[in-house]
């Protein structure tokens, strides 16, 4: 009785392998399914971020990416920790907050991993002409869109403000606003300034000046590098945005900032590897996408400090 009872169930087991065979994503981690964080919808983090996820689904066979629009580096870093997203595309100075536990995070160090460093961005600090804005510390008394909750955006132009020797949280008007919200406001009058941190050219500031037909103005911010360094030493860069980005009568002296692509520190490191190396092998079909992906440079990549390197994304630097 026991061995035919054995029998029965051995039979019954078989059978029901053969009805339900194994899901071939149960092997993969979430189930193959991945979520990018990138930034508001006209912003390069978005549309960079999108075609990423497109050279996951394409190459890396079971995985499926999306994109999903948030409010920029600081939103995607907490979706990430909180487990709501799987790839964060971020401010490099947001990540380094968050591993030293500084700033958002005092006190609570992140396990934050880097794949790769990738593009610059370029401080925007705009002004409306008849504003009578001519320097950020004229920004005092102003309403200012400081970008989105939780945005790189913010974190740089809190920053700039404080270096001009403003307070951002009582000397001006500061406001919360999203790229889109940003950017029709300023053209309807409703703020007299804006700042924002993102490649170049973005779209939404495409969109800005060529609306705006001479009513809105770069301010400069150059000068506030010292001040900025003697704080946040190596935080930014001088740079020139040309004057072809946004149809300019000249060149724009600006200020850039480094970011990253990052993971949680549990990401399987074969993961960790493919997915850099998707990032390089395909890197011109981002390009063709957006040209601030020119700025992602192999030979830079892994200059992520203070943020480590994922283990996986290590192997794959030293094996190119």
């Amino acid at each position: 009785m026991k061995r035919r009872a054995l029998l029965a169930a051995s039979a019954a087991g078989f059978l029901a392998a053969c009805a339900a065979p194994e899901d071939p994503s149960s092997k993969l981690w979430h189930s193959g399914e991945l979520v990018i964080g990138t930034g508001n919808t006209t912003g390069v983090f978005y549309v960079l971020g999108a075609g990423y996820a497109g050279l996951i689904n394409k190459h890396l066979s079971g995985y499926d990416a999306t994109a999903a629009p948030t409010g920029g580096s600081i939103d995607n870093l907490q979706r990430l920790f909180s487990g709501d997203i799987d790839i964060a595309l971020t401010l490099a100075a947001a990540a380094d907050d968050a591993f030293a536990g500084t700033g958002t995070w005092s006190g609570r160090p992140q396990t934050v991993r880097a794949l790769a460093r990738t593009y610059n961005n370029f401080e925007h600090v705009i002004a409306r002409t008849d504003a009578g804005i001519d320097s950020v510390a004229e920004l005092k008394g102003r309403r200012v869109s400081l970008g989105s909750p939780g945005s790189g955006t913010e974190l740089i132009g809190k920053r700039l403000i404080a270096a001009a020797g403003l307070d951002p949280n009582t000397d001006l008007v500061g406001l919360s606003m999203s790229l889109p919200q940003t950017t029709a406001a300023i053209l309807s009058g409703g703020i007299e300034a804006m700042i924002w941190s993102g490649g170049i050219p973005t779209p939404g500031i495409v969109d800005l000046f060529a609306q705006a037909h001479g009513q809105v103005k770069f301010l400069p911010i150059q000068e506030l590098l010292a001040k900025v360094d003697q704080k946040y030493p190596n935080l930014l860069d001088k740079a020139v945005i040309p004057k072809a980005v946004y149809n300019l009568p000249e060149d724009v002296a600006a200020l850039t900032d480094a970011n990253l692509i990052v993971v949680n520190d549990n990401m399987p490191a074969d993961l960790a590897y493919q997915l850099t190396k998707v990032l390089f092998d395909y890197q011109q079909d981002l390009v063709s996408i957006h040209p601030a992906a020119n700025g992602i440079k192999r030979e830079l990549a892994s200059d992520t400090d203070p943020v480590p390197l994922h283990s996986g994304s290590q192997h794959y630097y030293s094996s190119v």
